[in-house]
């Protein structure tokens, strides 16, 4: 039980706001005054006295006249004795004299004595006086009577709390703050799987990893992939190993990544879900969490910083984290640490990690680990890592299943990914059926990517499904799709978009390929382009005088893709522009194309060349074109030679049309052929 002589608790009333100093001679004359006025026979000269005695240390100066001024009935001497008495052990004396006071009404009383209760586990007794104490306006007995609620799961408790909070108690005001926080988040609809609720930010500076997908387009081929960073997962396009991560959630502290300057999902879904005073339950917790912060409260602070941070109001949620983090908060640190890393600052950030982690703090150990494998210095990275672990961060193991999967040591990163695996890592068990798929062992993989998908890891859903699909179980496969697109994975989106265009549902394949071609795949902008074409009606010749068509919605979409390097969309888009009559930005995309290695614009661009008059050039194009497999392309050349009196050549590119297809270009390359024979037999 704490020292029952806290200000608001000892000086009762408050008679005393103001600790005596012995060295102030006005107080000294005053204590001079009260002593004088006690030994006189003044019951509330002997009270005062007693307290200023008591506060000051001197327990057998004041006990007697504590004692005396009980006797004649002051019920705060009866409250300030059994402070005294149990500070000195007596607890039991001091309760009695605890019930004498707070039956003559004495709130602080009625506080000391529910908390004697509660210790001694007689919570209705507790109850009881709690309630008596909270009900007279004592705040310390409203917090402790929330804190006896809220332990039993009663609806009172945030009640008791808010009128705690609303009297000046800080503690009251932030665990007020965090109950609106996690209602906040419990009625929002969840988010993606990548930071759910509570997390800060997971991890440090992004690095080469290591990882594995299938090649979609030729089902059971495993390559090395992108593989992972310790930035956290981005949806990709294959299996892989998800991203190293410093920590599943940085402490208990929401924060959703760097700062941007419009509100987080959550802040804004909790706008919806109104408490008192019309404020949403984020904002009414940011209130309390800044209240309590201001009177000092370091995880508060840690909180306040974090909800700015969101909202991107970097400078203030800096203060706090340093407010925080001087107090001593482990996590406050770590998190300015990520914010200095945002920023560019590196070295300070790294000054904020290890004072972080010098704490124990694992997800600064974490980041320090990945600052350090970024650099290349894997063997601090290690060391780092291995505190992580130590810290009780089961992140540490997966980082060090990541370095050592990067360094082909693949025993050991077979190990550090089970042992976080075994303790729910979900990611580590995509990382190890990564792993064992990268050996051959797919029966060995599966388990591990159901295990990850069932926890929540998005890459593994899309993993799952990849291996489904390489099987040919294509109903499993676009299950696990769908799963992972629901989630927001990019190529899972594309998958099923593609699925639903191979069954005839263009509504629903049309709905995925936006999201996919928003989340930044270039495949399924091109394929959203398609399906918007096909829709357009033919377009007419220009009226006179009509102005220049406006680019279409499946235009901005090619455009979209072609800039991302996507061959088809720059070939599509050339041929939009040359329809236009813009020639030279339709010969830009098509040279793209075909410096790409499109067959297809390489024989657009050079049709486009030979009808500018740059006839060498565009044989060049043309012959890069055949030399791919362009059957139209051959066929042009074998026109070209034939003009210019060059028969065998021209028979030779004819020959090779009639190889390539298709079945109408065939047929004219093999009657130029003959006639390029009978010309050449004459």
């Amino acid at each position: 039980m704490d020292v029952m002589g806290d200000k608001a608790t000892l000086l009762e009333t408050g008679r005393f706001a103001q600790p005596a100093d012995r060295e102030d001679p006005g107080a000294a004359a005053e204590e001079m005054r009260h002593r004088l006025a006690a030994e006189a026979g003044d019951v509330d000269a002997m009270s005062v006295l007693g307290s200023l005695l008591l506060r000051r240390g001197d327990l057998d100066g004041a006990e007697s006249l504590l004692r005396g001024a009980t006797a004649a009935g002051d019920r705060a001497a009866a409250n300030n004795l059994g402070v005294l008495l149990h500070q000195r052990g007596y607890v039991d004396e001091a309760a009695g004299w605890w019930r004498i006071a707070a039956v003559a009404g004495s709130a602080a009383a009625a506080h000391a004595l529910g908390r004697y209760h509660r210790e001694r586990g007689d919570e209705p007794a507790a109850e009881y006086w709690l309630k008596q104490s909270a009900e007279q306006g004592h705040t310390l007995g409203a917090y402790a009577l929330a804190d006896l609620l809220e332990h039993r799961g009663d609806v009172g408790a945030e009640l008791w709390m808010r009128t705690a909070a609303e009297r000046g108690h800080r503690e009251a005001a932030y665990r007020l703050a965090r109950v609106l926080d996690k209602r906040a988040e419990r009625e929002g609809p969840g988010e993606d799987g990548a930071r759910p609720g509570a997390g800060v930010r997971s991890g440090g500076p992004g690095r080469p990893g290591t990882g594995a997908r299938f090649d979609v387009a030729k089902a059971g081929l495993v390559r090395p992939g992108e593989g992972a960073r310790h930035n956290g997962a981005r949806p990709g396009s294959g299996v892989r190993s998800g991203a190293a991560r410093s920590d599943n959630g940085r402490g208990d502290v929401a924060r959703t990544g760097g700062g941007s300057g419009s509100r987080s999902t959550d802040a804004r879904r909790a706008d919806a879900k109104r408490g008192d005073g019309g404020l949403s339950l984020t904002d009414e917790a940011e209130q309390w969490y800044r209240q309590a912060a201001a009177r000092g409260h370091r995880r508060a602070a840690l909180h306040l910083g974090a909800i700015l941070e969101r909202r991107g109001e970097l400078k203030e949620a800096g203060r706090w984290y340093l407010t925080s983090a001087k107090d001593g908060e482990a996590r406050a640190a770590c998190a300015l640490g990520f914010l200095l890393r945002d920023a560019g600052d590196e070295d300070n950030a790294a000054v904020w990690w290890l004072k972080a982690a010098q704490d124990g703090d694992g997800n600064a150990a974490n980041a320090l680990g990945a600052l350090h494998a970024e650099r290349g210095e894997t063997q601090t990275a290690e060391r780092w890592y291995r505190a992580a672990m130590d810290a009780g961060d089961i992140n540490g193991a997966y980082n060090l299943g990541l370095l050592c999967a990067e360094q082909k040591r693949t025993a050991q990163a077979d190990q550090w990914y089970r042992r976080a695996a075994y303790a729910g890592h979900r990611e580590a068990a995509n990382a190890l059926a990564v792993l064992l798929l990268q050996g051959g062992d797919a029966a060995g993989a599966e388990p591990w990517f159901s295990k990850a998908a069932e926890a929540g890891s998005v890459d593994a859903a899309f993993n799952l499904g990849i291996l489904y699909a390489s099987r040919g179980d294509d109903a499993a496969a676009l299950k696990w799709y769908e799963r992972a697109a629901a989630a927001g994975h990019t190529e899972a989106a594309l998958q099923v978009g593609t699925a639903r265009l191979r069954d005839g549902d263009e509504r629903d394949a049309e709905r995925h390929l936006r999201c996919a071609a928003g989340g930044g795949s270039a495949e399924a902008a091109y394929r959203l382009g398609t399906v918007l074409d096909a829709r357009r009606p033919p377009a007419g010749p220009p009226a006179l005088g009509e102005p220049a068509a406006q680019k279409t919605e499946c235009e901005e979409w090619y455009e979209r893709a072609a800039e991302q390097g996507h061959r088809r969309a720059q070939v599509r888009v050339g041929m939009l522009a040359a329809g236009r009559g813009d020639v030279v930005e339709a010969a830009r995309w098509y040279r793209l194309a075909a410096e790409a290695g499109s067959r297809n614009g390489a024989f657009n661009l050079g049709l486009l060349l030979a009808r500018e008059g740059s006839e060498p050039e565009a044989a060049l194009w043309w012959t890069r074109a055949a030399d791919a497999g362009h059957g139209r392309a051959a066929l042009r050349l074998a026109l070209l030679y034939a003009r210019r009196g060059q028969l065998t050549e021209g028979q030779r590119w004819a020959s090779r049309a009639v190889e390539l297809g298709p079945a109408e270009v065939a047929e004219r390359a093999a009657r130029l052929r003959e006639a390029l024979r009978q010309e050449l037999t004459a």
